[in-house]
């Protein structure tokens, strides 16, 4: 989940139809209709596209979706490589990630608000 919503609170890898096309499965069951469609991502194909320049984006675009695949599915990842040169608010998106992740949710949305998100 907090992988999940470290690429809600980046927003820019769910906007991208290259990324939802390739990556992201939507399942809707007719059987349960008025509830939420399922979705998921395949963690790995989209690191290895991303780390082989199948999947072009920026360098910081890319750390982050390598940070979300990490705490998915543990997808191999230099942390001291993939927060620097992140800005401030992908910094505050990974906290708060790695929080929600650690099951410290209370902090993770401490962080948010004192960051104004």
């Amino acid at each position: 989940m907090a992988a999940v919503e470290l690429l809600i609170g980046h927003a820019m890898w769910l906007r991208r139809e290259d990324f939802v096309d390739r990556f992201v499965t939507v399942q809707s069951d007719p059987a349960r209709v008025g509830e939420t469609a399922l979705a998921w991502v395949d963690w790995h194909a989209a690191a290895d596209a991303v780390e082989t320049g199948q999947l072009p984006c920026s360098a910081g675009e890319g750390r982050v979706l390598l940070i979300a695949a990490s705490l998915a599915e543990g997808v191999p990842v230099h942390l001291g490589d993939a927060v620097t040169g992140l800005d401030a608010v992908n910094c505050v998106l990974v906290a708060r990630a790695v929080l929600a992740a650690g099951g410290h949710h209370e902090a993770a949305a401490a962080l948010a608000g004192a960051a104004g998100g």
